[in-house]
């Protein structure tokens, strides 16, 4: 498009410009004018009021005409359990990870599944490959025969075009940030090129009713790279986690429009692709057979899924004028909670250690349902005393020193018995009305009678 018909709009103030400057005229601020594109008026019929393209009316909300909601299994039933049951037709989902953790691998093999059972019907665009490399990563996956139709291209209206004619069930766009618009001036990757490639792939998922997959970088904090609103446009936001040390790759949801936010879908990097793990935790709690001090075993809630995991806590003697408190998979300002807890209710003195706590396996906890299993994880490794391997322990921890209770203390007390653990120790309020023959439970609701059941 001609720069006469191009203008730039200030995000702080709104004021346009027929030029980019560094600083607004309008209001002063610097770097804040983005690219406007200055089309000519269109025709009433082609304003859509929405992304389906239809026009506004109004509607009583019980007669609104709902068709049965369609959901295409992706083929990996980890991946199905995070999105709620498996792709629903129309929805773009957002999945982000950092660089190499699997996120082409794992969308490769899940439209691999889709196009045995739907003849073929999915797209794989891709903009940072060639197509020689997609097949060679297929083949190393044992996919190379995989019924999965490629396009290698960058320009989002031709990209769509093809997509038209291809008619395409599941479509995975790899990735959002290397889209562009031909009518816009500005680089790929940029807030004007993303937000405008995403609002022309929600309106071709909404209006044809297709399920449409982007990939999206991250930026060094973790965070989805882009503009905010690229969030918000989408019906499923996705995360794909893991250490790069680690073997285990977890696939989390923060937003979803049809289905529980929260769940976790849990699978092995192999040599062969990615394998998904039933039964995770088995693996986080792969323990040795003997009892070590500063070894503790919760069951969180990840979702609809119990999880159990195990928290180790170091608690050694500090050389340094300011003791450190270091944690890996837990949020920092939790432990020092924790840890004043310990000193105010407890009346032990931590202040002159190092304290350092990890949640095996790369799993990072965001309730609090594990606060009784860390307690417990430090008093174990402060006083040089092991807890018993049969031992399981989960509950909040108040400021005033009471154990309170959690969500699904039921389902979490099963969950344990059903992987061997025969001792609890939970919050009164989370007593079960009818106690397994062969588990012993000790109820708690204070700090001290978790000391004392600690000692025995």
């Amino acid at each position: 498009m001609a720069k006469k018909n191009m203008a730039y709009q200030c995000h702080q103030c709104g004021s346009e410009t027929t030029r980019w400057v560094g600083q607004c005229p309008g209001c002063g601020s610097w770097n804040t004018l983005e690219e406007l594109s200055k089309l000519p008026p269109v025709t009433r019929q082609e304003r859509y009021t929405n992304y389906s393209g239809t026009l506004s009316t109004v509607q009583p909300l019980a007669e609104v005409q709902s068709n049965t909601e369609f959901r295409l299994p992706s083929g990996l039933s980890e991946l199905d359990r995070v999105l709620g049951g498996g792709l629903v037709a129309g929805s773009v989902v957002l999945i982000g990870g950092n660089p190499g953790i699997g996120k082409s691998t794992l969308l490769l093999q899940a439209l691999a599944a889709i196009g045995i059972t739907q003849q073929g019907r999915v797209l794989y665009l891709t903009g940072e490959e060639s197509l020689a490399q997609i097949y060679l990563r297929a083949q190393r996956l044992n996919l190379a025969k995989a019924p999965v139709r490629l396009l290698a291209d960058t320009l989002i209206e031709r990209s769509l075009a093809v997509a038209e004619k291809e008619q395409p069930l599941v479509m995975v766009v790899d990735s959002i940030q290397t889209l562009y618009s031909e009518q816009f001036q500005s680089a790929p990757g940029t807030v004007t090129q993303v937000r405008e490639s995403a609002g022309q792939l929600l309106r071709y998922a909404k209006q044809n009713g297709v399920a449409v997959i982007l990939v999206g970088h991250v930026t060094k904090d973790g965070a989805l790279a882009g503009p905010r609103i690229l969030e918000h446009m989408v019906d499923t936001v996705l995360y794909f986690e893991g250490d790069d040390g680690e073997r285990l790759r977890v696939l989390r949801a923060v937003k979803n429009r049809f289905g529980a936010v929260n769940e976790l879908g849990v699978f092995s990097m192999t040599e062969q692709g990615l394998r998904e793990v039933n039964n995770p935790s088995a693996i986080f709690l792969a323990r040795g057979k003997e009892s070590v001090p500063g070894s503790a075993v919760t069951v969180i809630r990840e979702g609809s899924r119990p999880l159990l995991v195990e928290v180790q806590a170091l608690v050694d003697d500090s050389h340094l004028a300011s003791p450190r408190r270091v944690t890996v998979g837990l949020e920092p300002n939790r432990l020092a909670m924790l840890l004043a807890i310990i000193h105010r209710h407890g009346a032990m003195m931590p202040s002159a250690q190092d304290v350092f706590i990890n949640v095996v396996g790369g799993v990072r906890v965001n309730e609090t349902g594990a606060d009784l299993a860390i307690l417990a994880a430090i008093v174990s490794s402060l006083r040089d005393n092991p807890l018993p391997q049969d031992l399981i322990l989960f509950g909040e921890v108040g400021l005033t020193g009471e154990i309170r209770p959690v969500p699904g203390g039921e389902e979490r007390l099963a969950a344990a018995i059903k992987h061997g653990f025969k001792q609890a120790i939970l919050p009164k309020a989370n007593l079960p009305k009818h106690i397994p023959k062969e588990a012993r439970i000790t109820p708690v609701s204070r700090i001290s009678e978790v000391l004392e059941t600690l000692k025995s």
